[in-house]
């Protein structure tokens, strides 16, 4: 990562709230780092939300947040709007990996197992949600390699991204696929297939076309297979899982079906970075330069030998191209991750929301400066205390 036009927020008190025992232990002498881009501040909304995994605002600002391992879905409400949470609710527990959560017309939708809930009128009814109804039976089991992923779309229905069951395999459909379902008819649609792993996905502001992040599998190495930045050009399109990887790189364990046409990605990530969350930046809080522009939630390695993503990334789009690839937020302090970044949203004031699954918190990324853009060639960077 470099080192130009970035603040350096050492978080020590901070952290000493909400940072595992062991952490905090392990490094008491030592302040805990992380970077944030010269003129962008960075806050805790929200803490002790298990393994944070994906969010859905509603129309009146509450933020949800859906976790994998504690079954549970969570409202967050900053009723003085001082950036900080002041109240939360439990919309429901006990669920099977509820992290695909998504909000359309006043009511939260929630995917578990083999269905989706949903929860009516909720922003009204965060004391007594009340039980989930079904709205659509027909996903496929679920299993602990498979992830999910829903939004809707701006055509009002519900995409849904269900991975494969594997690390590498054939995976059966919609195993592997992104579907559109329409939830009055009962109706799905396949948008995109050949994928792996995608848990991040939103519509381009200038064109509507759907753009994708997917991880590609492990053991081939440190530097293979790069993760991918997908764009669905072609409705049903295939993207190359199992067979090819990123652009060109063959799976040995299987080999291509003679006439099958692979998508290859729009950009490349580094191998291991896991990008799980996109978000393209809709607001006026952030300078021009960030507008319409590509957000990506860098989740981090577990198997590579040396750390590498546990950031927020921007990627600069020109011409339906990404042209650059720069760091937001980077939460690696040497090889010590602070957070791990799984899920990006925009909030009610052009901030961003971005969850971490690592230690279960919400962070509030938002601009703080309405200084003029510094040069390419600034190395200028700084160290401030947030609590001061």
């Amino acid at each position: 990562m470099h080192n130009k036009r970035v603040s350096c927020y050492f978080l020590s008190a901070m952290f000493a709230m909400v940072a595992s025992g062991v952490a905090l232990t392990a490094r008491a002498e030592q302040p805990i780092m992380i970077t944030v881009t010269k003129g962008f501040g960075l806050s805790l909304y929200a803490s002790d939300l298990g393994d944070a995994k994906q969010m859905a605002l509603g129309d009146e600002g509450t933020l949800f947040v859906g976790s994998y391992k504690s079954g549970s879905i969570q409202a967050l409400v900053d009723s003085n709007a001082d950036g900080r949470v002041d109240k939360r609710y439990v919309v429901a527990k006990g669920l099977e990996y509820p992290e695909a959560i998504a909000f359309y017309k006043g009511d939260l939708y929630v995917a578990e197992e083999e269905r989706i809930l949903r929860f009516v009128d909720i922003e009204n009814r965060l004391r007594r949600p009340g039980r989930g109804k079904e709205v659509y039976d027909r996903l496929p089991g679920k299993t602990n390699k498979s992830r999910r992923a829903m939004r809707f779309g701006p055509d009002g229905r519900l995409y849904v991204a269900i991975g494969a069951p594997c690390n590498v395999c054939e995976a059966h459909a919609p195993f592997g696929s992104i579907i559109a379902i329409d939830l009055e008819s009962g109706s799905s649609e396949q948008i995109a297939t050949g994928i792996r792993n995608v848990t991040g996905f939103d519509w381009a502001p200038k064109d509507n076309k759907l753009w994708f992040a997917d991880l590609g599998r492990d053991w081939m190495g440190d530097r293979l297979p790069p993760d991918e930045i997908n764009r669905v050009d072609i409705v049903g399109a295939h993207y190359g899982f199992p067979y090819i990887h990123a652009s060109s790189v063959l799976e040995p364990a299987y080999e291509k079906p003679k006439g099958l046409k692979v998508t290859t990605p729009v950009f490349e990530l580094p191998a291991h970075v896991a990008p799980m969350g996109l978000e393209f930046y809709r607001g006026e809080q952030f300078p021009d330069k960030y507008r319409d522009q590509l957000f990506v939630a860098e989740n981090g390695s577990w198997n590579r030998s040396s750390k590498i993503g546990y950031q927020v990334t921007m990627l600069t789009l020109e011409d339906d191209s990404i042209s650059k690839r720069q760091t937001v937020v980077s939460f690696l302090d040497g090889e010590f991750p602070v957070a791990r970044p799984y899920d990006l949203i925009m909030a009610p004031d052009g901030a961003m929301y971005i969850s971490d699954d690592l230690k279960g918190n919400v962070y509030r990324l938002f601009y703080k400066e309405n200084t003029s853009e510094e040069s390419e060639s600034s190395e200028a960077s700084e160290q401030q205390d947030p609590n001061q």
